[in-house]
């Protein structure tokens, strides 16, 4: 079998300033060749591993909530650094381990997701802490009475931060206002390679889960199904009267500004309402509100397609399920 040493490739034929990408490649290429001959895994038994953790966990909260939700940020997260323009950040890597993605607001508790789950990568140490992450979001997603979604291995894993960027790419809960908020919102998920149509079914993931003041500073769930994936998010968005939060628990409300129902129980942050005041997001809630089996097929297709952001095509050529 031929080995190509493309670090040494690189450094013949790239100009200058290619040759970070390349050596970013090269590394890259060394970190499939070593996975290659690694035995496959069987995902069957990672997601009953994954549930495991949930229950557990759940069990001990005793509150009806969970770490699916936050499973599900975590997949997310992962995959929300991806710039189509150079190819950079993505999944692959998982790069959230380490300084600076580590570091990102947008990420703030994940630690504890990740630390969740280091007994499964434990179990199956075959398999990357990249691969892992974001198939804890597929399990979270399916699990929890979502569609099925696409979802392929062959992620690797990356020694260092290095190649992330330090500013932090994610989206943002609030870019200042109406008009900040559409055009930050349109600037990130673009950057991504994903339409208005994209932007507000992935939101969608909304729907389970909930904000906590020591993390991201915002409080409470979006919906009364925290752990069930649904098209709930959509229906409060346009049945419910959202109004600004001024108290919590009887005392004014120091936190960012969020909204809230008539009930103080439920919240939305600036950026779900700016996809009811916006009309071109507008349209898509009102279909998914009516329509969930429409949302359930949106949402699948984009949210295996930001999984995918990022890594190589050769490193997923089958879906997990046909490897062996």
């Amino acid at each position: 079998m031929l080995v190509v040493n493309y670090a040494r490739l690189a450094n013949r034929m790239a100009p200058p300033a290619a040759m970070a990408t390349l050596v970013l490649y090269a590394s890259i290429q060394d970190s499939y060749a070593k996975e290659a001959t690694s035995p496959p895994v069987d995902m069957g038994k990672v997601r009953q591993a994954i549930l495991q953790v949930v229950e557990e966990d759940a069990e001990k909260r005793g509150d009806g909530t969970s770490l699916a939700g936050t499973f599900l940020r975590l997949a997310w997260h992962c995959c929300g650094t991806y710039k189509a323009a150079d190819g950079s950040g993505g999944s692959n890597g998982a790069r959230m381990r380490f300084h600076p993605e580590s570091d990102y607001g947008n990420n703030a508790g994940l630690d504890s997701a990740r630390a969740a789950l280091e007994p499964v990568k434990q179990k199956f140490p075959a398999l990357s802490y990249a691969d892992l992450y974001t198939y804890a979001g597929v399990v979270a997603v399916e699990e929890s009475g979502g569609p099925k979604i696409e979802f392929r291995t062959g992620r690797v894993d990356m020694e260092d931060g290095s190649t992330s960027d330090p500013k932090d790419r994610l989206p943002n809960a609030d870019y200042g206002g109406r008009t900040k908020n559409v055009a930050g919102m349109r600037a990130v998920f673009n950057r991504m390679g994903f339409d208005d149509q994209e932007i507000v079914a992935l939101l969608g993931a909304h729907a389970m889960g909930r904000c906590h003041t020591d993390a991201s500073g915002y409080w409470g769930p979006w919906t009364n199904a925290e752990t069930t994936f649904s098209n709930e998010y959509f229906r409060l968005l346009l049945e419910e009267r959202w109004s600004p939060k001024l108290t919590h628990n009887g005392k004014p409300w120091t936190g960012p500004d969020q909204f809230e129902d008539s009930t103080g129980q439920l919240m939305m942050l600036p950026v779900d309402i700016t996809l009811v005041a916006e009309p071109a997001f507008r349209k898509w809630v009102e279909i998914y509100a009516k329509d969930e089996d429409k949302f359930f097929k949106d949402f699948a297709a984009a949210f295996a397609k930001l999984l995918s952001l990022g890594v190589p095509s050769a490193a997923v050529a089958k879906p997990w399920y046909q490897i062996w």
